[in-house]
């Protein structure tokens, strides 16, 4: 891959949206050293989450996927705001969080919608380490939220 990460972003017909201002009491992103830790990102546009509910009665799969493609994107403003998306060298790893019915276990299914945003839009470099978790609740009532840890330069 040569093109970097915002013309890739263009390619898919994707922009950067404004980083989601926090929820409580923390930063969006926060660097260490060559890493940069990104808080829990929930589906947000324009101020609002885009679903609530639990994954396997409210909000089907299928959905969720799409809205934790949505929190990845919101990770990658993030980013982009802290360092820059073109200091990014690595994205190191990847939390799903998945507000679950009682029954559903596709959390992986679910999280491949954060997961492949960052594959295609880093190459090699955005393959990662994961974890797909269902939970009880998240907060706002969002059905997936996800946070990243990734490596610049």
């Amino acid at each position: 891959m040569t093109a970097g990460p915002h013309a890739r972003l263009a390619d898919l017909g994707l922009s950067l949206p404004t980083v989601v201002p926090p929820v409580a009491a923390y930063l969006p992103a926060v660097r260490s050293g060559q890493h940069v830790y990104v808080s829990g990102q929930l589906p947000m546009a324009d101020g609002a989450l885009l679903a609530v509910g639990k994954v396997g009665a409210e909000v089907t799969a299928e959905q969720a996927k799409v809205l934790a493609h949505r929190c990845a994107l919101n990770a990658l403003a993030a980013i982009d705001q802290l360092v820059g998306l073109d200091a990014v060298t690595r994205i190191v790893k990847v939390t799903g969080f998945v507000a679950s019915a009682s029954g559903f276990t596709g959390q992986p299914t679910v999280v491949n919608g954060a997961s492949e945003l960052f594959g295609t839009v880093f190459g090699d470099a955005g393959r990662h380490a994961r974890s797909a978790v269902g939970v009880a609740e998240l907060p706002l009532g969002a059905p997936v939220e996800v946070e990243v840890i990734v490596e610049v330069s």
